[in-house]
């Protein structure tokens, strides 16, 4: 392995385990970076049947806790690394940005953060078997293999759809998904808050899918406005990609995706060590 090359940290969403990004995290240490692909606290290193086998460690716990988690890895690392994170882990690649913790940020169909309010329907819509009961904010409800074939695999048949359920799917942590919704209306105080002025941020990519039902482009694009609605010259860039779900990181295709949100990350961080 080639050391000099900036190492890179993957940050799975909601509903998944490092195991998601097997695809991207593979084809990157061919290139030669070091890749640390950590769980979610109470996921950690465990495989999906065990979550699904016993998913209390998933229960209670928030985004601040998570955030705090990657921190602590990210601080033991030898260098700022590259962050990547999904749906879900790209609102923390944003929460872990405001801490100025990486060399360069790729938000994967990244959750918005404190005061976007964008919310189209097909993403309520995602949260629904959560947000319905209010009494479960501490729970770790399942996915159904019904809500993954409409939020994961929507460009398959259920048959196909219900394959991958099987291999990837977890329990969901509530507390997150009703403090990601709860922060969009409380840009200040919100669990989810970001300073988008901030000056001294590492460049921010933000990537998402046309056809994704729970973070539609409409989400892509009304976050990077908000970073550049501020005159901050912290670069913020987007990239939108043609018959896309939400499985950015590992449908048909993924391939060119991968190697796009590298490349722009390598650039950059080049371009700031000049």
């Amino acid at each position: 392995m080639n050391t000099t090359k900036t190492p890179i940290v993957l940050i799975h969403g909601l509903w998944m385990t490092p195991k998601s990004w097997d695809t991207w995290a593979e084809r990157f240490r061919e290139r030669g970076h070091e890749v640390i692909v950590p769980g979610w606290p109470g996921i950690d290193d465990r495989s999906v049947e065990d979550v699904r086998r016993d998913p209390s460690a998933l229960k209670g716990i928030g985004l601040k806790q998570i955030a705090d988690h990657y921190e602590r890895i990210i601080r033991a690392l030898h260098e700022k690394p590259i962050i990547m994170g999904h749906s879900f882990g790209g609102v923390i690649t944003q929460m872990l940005a405001d801490r100025g913790l990486g060399a360069a940020y790729v938000g994967v169909a990244p959750g918005q953060t404190a005061g976007v309010t964008t919310l189209p329907l097909s993403t309520l819509w995602t949260g629904t078997p959560i947000l319905s009961n209010p009494f479960g904010i501490r729970g770790a409800k399942p996915l159904s293999k019904r809500h993954f074939h409409f939020t994961f695999g929507n460009d398959l048949s259920r048959a196909e759809s219900d394959r991958l359920w099987d291999e990837y799917a977890v329990n969901s942590y509530n507390r997150v998904f009703f403090e990601g919704v709860s922060s969009v209306l409380n840009e200040k105080n919100g669990v989810t808050h970001v300073d988008y002025a901030r000056a001294d941020r590492a460049p921010l990519l933000v990537l998402t899918g046309e056809i994704d039902h729970v973070v539609p482009p409409a989400i892509g694009r009304a976050i990077v406005s908000k970073y550049r609605g501020t005159g901050s010259p912290a670069i913020v860039e987007y990239k939108e990609y043609p018959g896309r779900t939400h499985r950015l990181v590992s449908q048909d295709g993924w391939e060119q995706i991968a190697d796009d949100a590298l490349a722009w990350a390598e650039e950059h961080v080049a371009a700031s060590a000049l």
